[in-house]
């Protein structure tokens, strides 16, 4: 089993460019898992901005369910998973359901699924050998959302992103760009000595 680095960070923190140069540092083929859906303009621009910094190292596979599948088609070495919150949105948005009147048993019910698609994921880095670099959006420093659907993501995703550091080695906060390093797993580690 290959290390796993979880980066976290606002949105527009830096936390991809920080995890695309974590990536490149490991000198490998670096396959990169995009969950995006480029669904409007803006969306489609941000794609583009990302696409622009990768280059040739970069074997791109665009995913955002399925891991026990789309790993039969992930190479050795690197991979760059980017990222966790638009996995969750994407799941969310598979339902059909007015947000506003949803029921308990339903939420309970899409969490249930994503954190099956999650496990997946883990399983699938867990077999893997290379370092796996898992990024995702810190949603619980500002003010709680005032409509339903806001919440259950950010409860949704809040609970991922535990689920995700907990399985880390090694977790970095990005603020303006500054990485900052909030756990290595020193007993692993202390292991392979």
């Amino acid at each position: 089993m290959g290390k796993i680095i979880y980066i976290t960070g606002g949105a527009r923190s830096g936390k991809s460019t920080f995890a695309e140069e974590k990536a490149i540092s490991f000198g490998e083929k670096i396959n990169y898992i995009a969950t995006s859906e480029a669904f409007d303009d803006e969306t489609k621009k941000r794609v583009e901005e990302h696409q622009k910094r990768r280059d040739s190292r970069f074997i791109t596979v665009e995913a955002y369910k399925n891991f026990d599948k789309v790993f039969k088609n992930v190479a050795e070495g690197t991979i760059l998973f980017d990222c966790m919150t638009n996995m969750v949105n994407n799941l969310m948005f598979e339902n059909n359901i007015d947000w506003d009147n949803v029921k308990s048993q339903e939420i309970d019910k899409i969490e249930r699924e994503i954190n099956t698609e999650v496990d997946l994921l883990l399983n699938e880095i867990k077999k893997h050998t290379g370092t796996s670099i898992i990024v995702s959006n810190e949603l619980g420093m500002g003010l709680v959302p005032i409509y339903p659907l806001g919440r259950y993501f950010r409860d949704i995703a809040g609970r991922i992103n535990q689920k995700i550091a907990k399985h880390s080695d090694e977790v970095y906060f990005v603020v303006s760009g500054i990485p900052m390093k909030i756990k290595t797993n020193y007993m692993k580690s202390s292991k392979k000595v």
